[in-house]
């Protein structure tokens, strides 16, 4: 298990300093062309230049994947892990082929260059990847938290899908924007929308998307006894985080800002609670083993005086 948690965090690490890599070619190098021609004349800047065009988007998804998958693997199970993560990947890869094939059901969009082979000549191989990631981080901190509130099993379960959902869409739109309107954009709206030039029917997709293979997973999670991981969520946190925290950036260097608000009042927040509110009961449970471990010293000392 010491050696899992630490892959997890070496993996995370990659993940965080690929997202940081890749701010800077879009923000700093691709709008700069004189900086390109300087970065190119040395052999070293022409490498990186054209390994980050190539892959840079690649290489941060794959390793938030990876380490999402070792946590999910160490904290909660085989079974648990692969019943989330197959739902995720294969019902979010329909979902994006159904959607850059017909429109339905985030609207009409089509997916450029930088994100690696697209499955079907349309959607890059590494998009439902960042579906699992995000959606297990999501519902796994949303999950924690409220199994600490005293609700009826499937009231919880239920907010867990409903609050997952809406904290994967709340990272979609700041993200959503910022990528279609960058330097190089990543995919482009063929149906431009009011909200910032996306229609709310995406939004609508995503939380449906997410809805939907949350509901497969938390089915299939009843099928074997699941302990909640509710002492050890630093990771999922962590990467929740840090991918908003890319897509802020990516959006204030465009000049779009409503969004990130809208998403730290609709993400963000719900993120942390839940994070406090299972951190927080799993520290009250541990109190009464800490006084019961304190005590018996004492009772063993009363029999031996007697």
């Amino acid at each position: 298990m010491k050696q899992l948690r630490n892959a997890e965090r070496l993996l995370l690490i990659g993940h965080i300093l690929s997202m940081v890599f890749g701010l800077a070619g879009i923000i700093l190098v691709l709008p700069n062309s004189e900086f390109q021609a300087e970065l190119v004349q040395f052999k070293w800047g022409a490498t990186i230049f054209s390994w980050s065009m190539a892959g840079g988007g690649v290489i941060y998804m794959l390793l938030g994947t990876l380490a999402v998958a070792f946590y999910a693997y160490r904290t909660i199970g085989k079974w648990h892990w692969l019943s989330f993560m197959l739902p995720a990947i294969a019902l979010s890869l329909s979902s994006e082929l159904l959607g850059t094939s017909t429109g339905f059901p985030f609207g009409h969009y089509r997916y450029l260059s930088g994100l690696g082979y697209k499955i079907a000549g349309l959607v890059p191989f590494t998009i439902p990847l960042s579906w699992f990631y995000l959606g297990f981080s999501a519902y796994i901190i949303a999950r924690a938290g409220l199994e600490a509130v005293e609700l009826k099993s499937w009231l919880r379960q239920f907010l867990a899908i409903a609050f997952g959902a809406l904290c994967l869409t709340s990272w979609d739109f700041v993200l959503d924007p910022a990528m279609s309107q960058a330097a190089i954009p990543f995919w482009l709206w063929e149906q431009p929308g009011a909200f910032f030039g996306m229609p709310y029917q995406n939004f609508a997709g995503w939380m449906g998307t997410g809805v939907l293979f949350m509901t497969v997973a938390a089915i299939l999670w009843r099928i074997k006894p699941l302990k909640l991981p509710n002492y050890d969520l630093g990771l999922p946190l962590a990467i929740y985080l840090s991918n908003f925290a890319f897509a802020t950036i990516l959006s204030w260097s465009a000049g779009i800002y409503p969004p990130v608000f809208l998403g730290v009042m609709l993400g963000v927040f719900p993120i942390l609670l839940f994070y406090e509110i299972a951190k927080n009961q799993t520290d009250s449970t541990s109190e009464p083993n800490e006084l019961v471990t304190s005590t018996v010293p004492v009772a063993e000392a009363g029999v031996i005086q007697q």
